[in-house]
């Protein structure tokens, strides 16, 4: 166990290294096609979540700057106006709204949805890109520990009530989660609030991304017959506000060969574009490009026969009926 963990920390960090930095991003452009980037996306409605900065912001300007019309869900309305503000300005598209949801919060999520689902738009871009890594144990006020709120409970929940409208949007509905490659480090676990053994961010992190990877593929089996395509993603290491707070030590080992937030959400935007025939549905892409969901000789591929238990408390959690 020991050995193997310390392997797949020891593989990520050299496939890390190689390949999410900025100079791994330019070597994999050198495959892009700049077709691909050309599609229009005029009458489309997107949502995207932590849209006022990072990557939720740099995907919500690209969205709009193709023509869409996006909603940029944010937890703080001054930082949230101001980013829509500059939204609107730099692409010039006046079809971009801001919706206001602290994702911390399941009962706020819930009601965020009725709200935004009872405006009856299909739905054709749902982008799953808010995410947390704090390091200290931290309890909600509905009493789960706050990353798995934040990138597990309130994906799956967003997901699953704004389901009718991505239906409405098929078949071109689809749904894009930002996972992470720390992903890479942790097999599926079924603690999913790190209740066992002592608290780390990080690996608490890392384990909520390898859920999110896992969920991608059970939403892609579950409905796969209703015109809605799921895709997981990587960024790579971005220079991103929430990679400074949270992994300080990274963003100074990496200053000047980490990515733009542009870089980071170029496969984001890149997913939203193709059409859906070109994707494989519940798949994880890094750089536009098919990725691995396993390091070799990680020993986490089979964890994934969890999942279907893993979704049952998820269900559970938050208050779903656990048939789902």
């Amino acid at each position: 166990m020991f050995i193997q963990k310390a392997w797949r920390t020891a593989a990520f960090g050299l496939y890390g290294f190689t390949q999410f930095t900025k100079s791994g991003f330019l070597e994999h452009a050198k495959k892009f096609r700049e077709e691909d980037m050309q599609i229009r996306l005029d009458g489309k409605n997107c949502l995207v979540t932590g849209a006022n900065s990072g990557i939720g912001f740099a995907t919500a300007e690209g969205l709009a700057s193709h023509g869409a019309t996006v909603y940029m869900l944010c937890r703080n309305k001054e930082r949230g106006e101001a980013a829509l503000d500059q939204i609107r300005s730099k692409t010039g598209n006046a079809n971009v709204h801001l919706e206001i949801c602290d994702l911390s919060s399941i009962n706020e999520v819930k009601s965020f949805a009725t709200k935004f689902t009872s405006m009856d738009k299909p739905l054709h871009v749902l982008v799953n890109n808010a995410g947390l890594l704090e390091h200290k144990r931290e309890t909600t006020a509905e009493g789960l520990e706050l990353n798995f709120a934040v990138n597990v409970a309130a994906t799956y929940t967003l997901t699953e009530l704004v389901m009718p409208l991505l239906e409405k949007a098929a078949p071109d509905a689809r749904v894009i989660t930002v996972a992470s490659g720390g992903m890479y480090t942790e097999p599926l676990n079924k603690d999913l609030q790190f209740t066992e053994g002592t608290f780390d961010g990080t690996q608490q992190y890392a384990r909520n991304k390898r859920v999110q990877v896992a969920l991608t593929e059970w939403w892609a089996e579950k409905y796969g017959n209703k015109g809605v395509g799921f895709y997981s993603m990587h960024p790579g290491w971005a220079d991103t506000p929430g990679v400074a707070k949270s992994l300080p030590g990274l963003s100074e080992k990496l200053s000047g060969n980490l990515r733009t937030n542009d870089e980071g959400a170029d496969t984001v935007v890149w997913l939203a574009l193709q059409p859906k025939e070109k994707l494989a549905s519940g798949a994880f892409y890094f750089d536009r490009a098919e990725a691995p969901k396993h390091l070799k000789f990680a020993g986490t591929a089979a964890s994934h026969a969890q999942i279907n238990s893993i979704v049952h408390s998820i269900r559970s959690i938050c208050g779903f009926s656990v048939k789902g």
